[in-house]
Order: C-alpha cells, then sequence, then structure tokens
C-alpha cells in the first residue's frame, strides 16, 4: 500500500518526522473541531490525511518557540 501524500514530499516541508506528526496532530485536531480544510485534493475525510495533504500543498506550516511547535 502506497501512503499519499508520499512521505519524502512530506518531510521537505518540516525539520523531522517528530514536528510531522505533531503538525498533523494538531491541524487535524483543528479539523474535527469544525475549521475548514485548505488542501485542494480532498481524497478522504479522514483529519489526519486531509492534515498530510494540507502540509504537502504549503497550505499549513509551524514555527517553532520556547514553548513548542505553532
Amino acid at each position: 500500500m502506497m501512503v499519499k501524500p508520499p512521505l519524502k514530499k512530506l518531510e521537505e516541508h518540516v525539520d523531522s518526522k517528530y514536528t510531522l506528526v505533531t503538525l498533523a496532530a494538531k491541524r487535524a485536531r483543528e479539523l474535527t473541531d469544525g475549521n475548514a480544510c485548505l488542501a485542494d485534493e480532498r481524497p478522504t475525510e479522514k483529519p489526519v490525511s486531509l492534515a498530510f495533504y494540507e502540509i504537502a500543498e504549503d497550505k499549513i506550516g509551524f514555527k517553532r518557540t520556547k514553548e513548542g511547535i505553532k
């Protein structure tokens, strides 16, 4: 089974796999809470998958602070 979007493409948009997981989890929570999806490609309704598509399309990003990732 192939993961989409590909992990290699996702890793290009973050500084580590940990950041990727944290960013996707936070965004998935926002989507679950009712925020609109920003991704152009939406082959699924699963919040984590939609978050990955947003990351791959540079629709969301992160900023590292002393408190963590924002």
